[in-house]
């Protein structure tokens, strides 16, 4: 059990590899795993960016992860199958669903990031955090952006996924930390003492500070 994210990130923080912070790029999943993200890369003092990425929910289940779809040039879509048998959905179907889901991102790069260009990551060390998984569908299609994208390695850090999600995660990067991985999952915020829901206003004023300390250092 967690007390609240602050606590993740400390506890994540422990358990990852030494880390070059001129070479290492912190990269949070909004926006849950932004106040997460913030402690490691504070303490690594490594830049931190988002890996927007978005659910694309069962029909009538928007909890429900059907696939995701992920942020760039040429966004990718993992898709949830066992889900998507389940739905009985077509490719097309599953696309155009996705499609809105891209409206939201783009919506979500202003507000967040207010114009500013994302952090570079080719030939970096990417950590990619999240305040844990279930599904890992969103988690995988950020892993498959970045790797595309250049990545020289790929690390994904949560607090807690069931054991199958963080096996699978594994064939998508070059290391999964998960701190605990409970047969019995139940949900994400299960684990937590404290799981409010992050407001896009405490996200934006995270990242604003950060853009405020690269202009101080002159970068």
């Amino acid at each position: 059990m967690f007390t609240d994210r602050t606590d993740a990130g400390r506890r994540l923080l422990e358990r990852l590899p030494d880390l070059d912070p001129e070479t290492t790029v912190i990269l949070a999943l909004p926006r849950g795993g932004v106040p997460v993200a913030d402690v490691i890369a504070r303490a690594l003092g490594a830049p931190l960016d988002l890996a927007l990425v978005r659910k694309v929910g069962f029909p009538g289940q928007p909890e429900l992860a059907l696939a995701a779809v992920s942020d760039g040039p040429d966004p990718q879509i993992a898709v949830n199958r066992e889900v998507a048998r389940m739905s009985g959905l077509g490719q097309a179907e599953i696309q155009a669903l996705a499609d809105r889901q891209l409206e939201e991102i783009r919506r979500r790069r202003e507000l967040y990031l207010k114009g500013r260009p994302p952090v570079p990551i080719e030939g970096k060390t990417v950590v990619v955090v999240d305040d844990g998984v279930a599904t890992g569908a969103t988690m995988r299609a950020a892993l498959r952006l970045l790797r595309g994208a250049g990545a020289a390695r790929l690390i994904a850090a949560v607090p807690v996924a069931p054991p199958d999600t963080a096996a699978e995660l594994a064939g998508e990067c070059d290391e999964v930390i998960a701190l605990e991985t409970p047969v019995h999952f139940g949900s994400v915020g299960a684990h937590y003492r404290v799981f409010d829901q992050v407001p896009d206003g405490v996200v934006t004023e995270i990242l604003d500070g950060y853009a405020r300390s690269d202009q101080t250092a002159g970068r």
